[in-house]
């Protein structure tokens, strides 16, 4: 690879973004939403929400002690970004996650270069990092997606060369400085790799397995001595012990503490439940063996089907796996291999409900450039036995076939994004559906009298929040009783129904003049919006 094939893939990555970007105005939904409104808030000097979404850490009140559930990096680069551009609104946010999303080719192509030194390859494993799928509407807003796919390709760049610690293999290709200076630079690999494994940990709750990922691969490559396992650590510390100490300070554990309770949840929904104490390994035995095991296999089922609609984008995952295979003996192979089920075991039988929503869908993101690396050699590995047998060609029929098969790639990639960002108008682009009806919700709060610094209970609270800047409680699950609970808890006296409400309370939604009490209807924010009033003062 040369500068100029890694220079021209950032062109085409910024090209591709930026026509996704142009019609998206507001991140979009609820992960997004609070890494944008939280990188304003640090940005300001404010690590405190104005809303809570959950209740597993038994917050006791608004405003509330941010990342109790979520990591804080996405953050903390939406941050950078509000901090460059002061008054860049959600521009700003974006700025770094779309700086960030055009390495993610340049990096995908050098990993496939250093696996198979073969320049078509790797332009065909950029090519599909380009056109990434289900990732590509992900990749300039505030979330993890794209500083783990950065982070991923740097992890694997790093882990491959332990044996030597020196960046020769690196450099030499992109004819970057003397071999001199890469022995200098290459005794600060372990700690590199440890820092890329602490900003893992720093973006997803189960990242601390890269660190392990990490030692791994010095034990594979025979290194016994324990130096270079103290600097992987050292590096992880520098990242994750101020972290750490910022935890102790907020929730008096380094870790935080909203996540443990998600390990005995019996459905999705009871992210939300109030009061979050009766989460307990009790609570979760009683649910019986059948829902246990039932919840698990399903999951497991699940993240399976998402490593084959969104890992392998369909077509790719037969070629990755042979590609895999034809490397197996690569520590990057074997790490990437084991880190992949270990995730998926994580997030299938730890973590099932968040797992099947989309958790396993993040937690894997870091292996998409392995993934994208090691599907054209996979597809040249069969290229080639398809050729003996039917006497083709094999370096043309696999130009033919390879860029055939990213043309199809491509296709599937902008016809899965335009219905999700664009859909059928493109002066209201679908993306942007949640912020324009909160924008209508805040008028019609306004219209009802509601005070606009009157905590409500809404769906989404850092969405609502981010668009009205109306502090916010979730609804929790349960019915008008829950509800109530939680107003006079935290000091709420108004809740906001959507379309997408807890259960019990569809009845209240489609007949709002029926809630009981303590609740009164209100009035409408829209048309199909109704809003309640807590009659019992909290």
């Amino acid at each position: 690879m040369k500068l100029r094939d890694l220079a021209l893939l950032v062109a085409l990555q910024a090209l591709v973004v930026g026509a996704v970007m142009f019609f998206q105005h507001s991140p979009g939904y609820m992960d997004a939403d609070y890494y944008t409104l939280m990188g304003e808030r640090l940005a300001q000097g404010d690590a405190s929400e104005p809303f809570l979404w959950n209740y597993l850490d038994n917050p006791s009140g608004v405003p509330h002690p941010a990342f109790a559930y979520w990591q804080p990096l996405p953050a903390v680069v939406a941050a950078w970004g509000y901090r460059a551009l002061p008054h860049g609104g959600f521009a700003a946010a974006r700025l770094f996650f779309l700086l960030l999303a055009l390495l993610v080719p340049p990096l995908t192509a050098l990993l496939a270069w250093h696996l198979t030194h073969r320049r078509d390859l790797a332009w065909m494993s950029g090519a599909l990092a380009v056109f990434s799928g289900f990732y590509l509407r992900y990749l300039a807003v505030p979330e993890t997606f794209t500083p783990l796919l950065v982070l991923g390709a740097l992890f694997f760049l790093l882990v491959g060369w332990p044996e030597r610690w020196r960046l020769d293999d690196w450099l030499h290709p992109l004819r970057l400085g003397s071999k001199a200076m890469a022995r200098g630079l290459g005794g600060w690999l372990p700690l590199a790799l440890g820092v890329v494994a602490g900003a893992l940990h720093l973006a997803r709750t189960e990242g601390v397995l890269w660190l392990l990922a990490a030692w791994g691969g010095l034990w594979l490559a025979g290194r016994r001595r324990l130096t270079p396992y103290a600097q992987v650590l050292l590096g992880y510390a520098v990242l994750m012990l101020p972290w750490m100490g910022r935890n102790l300070a907020a929730f008096g554990a380094p870790f935080a503490p909203g996540g443990w309770r998600a390990l005995w949840l019996t459905n999705y929904n009871d992210l939300f439940a109030y009061p979050a104490d009766r989460l307990t390994f009790a609570h979760w035995w009683a649910s019986g063996l059948k829902n246990i095991f039932g919840a698990r296999l399903h999951a497991a089922g699940t993240n399976l089907l998402s490593a084959v609609a969104v890992e392998g984008e369909v077509i790719w995952l037969p070629f990755a796996v042979v590609g895999g295979w034809r490397l197996r003996r690569e520590r990057r192979v074997v790490i990437g291999a084991a880190m992949w089920l270990a995730l998926w075991g994580v997030m299938s039988a730890v973590f099932p409900f968040a797992g099947e929503r989309g958790g396993f869908f993040h937690a894997a993101t870091p292996l998409q450039p392995l993934i994208w690396a090691l599907a054209p050699l996979g597809l040249a590995v069969a290229v080639r036995r398809l050729a003996s047998w039917r006497g083709w060609h094999a370096s043309q029929a696999f130009r033919v076939l390879g860029w055939g098969l990213v043309a199809v790639t491509a296709a599937l990639t902008f016809a899965v994004t335009y219905r999700e960002v664009v859909g059928g108008d493109f002066t209201a682009p679908v993306w942007d559906k949640e912020a324009r009806a909160y924008a209508r919700f805040d008028a019609g709060l306004a219209g009802l009298g509601v005070p606009s610094d009157a905590l409500i209970l809404v769906n989404n609270p850092p969405g609502f929040t981010w668009v009205t800047h109306r502090p916010t409680l979730a609804i929790p699950e349960g019915g008008a009783a829950e509800a109530a609970a939680v107003a006079r808890r935290y000091g709420a006296r108004y809740m906001l129904l959507e379309a997408n409400q807890p259960r019990p309370l569809r009845h209240a939604y489609c007949h709002p003049t029926t809630i009981p009490a303590p609740w009164r209807f209100l009035g409408m924010a829209d048309r199909y919006t109704p809003v309640f009033v807590l009659e019992d003062k909290p």
